[in-house]
């Protein structure tokens, strides 16, 4: 069994309440990256892979801007798809159903960490 891996993701003070997400990648065992998204939502912080469920492209067309104006939705700036930010749920949009592939963010000590085990995105 493969040990889970722990990875530096942002400083705490980088993610604001309903504010710009903080981009990254994860890198598979292959080479290639995901496109992965930090998030601050209500106080807590929430990741997930960079992708709309509906056609696979990035939820934000300039960098970070994924909450939709009120700050209470993610929204793809491709689909209009509205997407929950404490679940990744879309209630709106052509993948209404569907959820966003989460990540496991751990806050801790002003510090934002990736918790994966090695294998967990291929």
């Amino acid at each position: 069994m493969a040990a889970a891996q722990t990875r530096l993701i942002c400083a705490s003070s980088q993610l604001e309440d309903g504010g710009l997400a903080h981009r990254f990648e994860i890198e598979q065992p292959d080479g290639s990256k995901l496109p992965a998204i930090a998030i601050r939502y209500q106080g807590q912080v929430y990741g997930y892979l960079n992708r709309c469920r509906h056609i696979p492209i990035e939820l934000d067309l300039q960098d970070g801007q994924v909450f939709d104006l009120t700050g209470h939705h993610l929204i793809c700036s491709m689909h209009g798809a509205r997407y929950h930010p404490a679940t990744g749920y879309c209630s709106w949009g052509p993948c209404r159903g569907q959820s966003l592939a989460a990540l496991d963010l751990i806050e801790e000590n002003g510090e934002v960490w990736l918790n994966a085990m090695p294998s967990e995105f291929c």
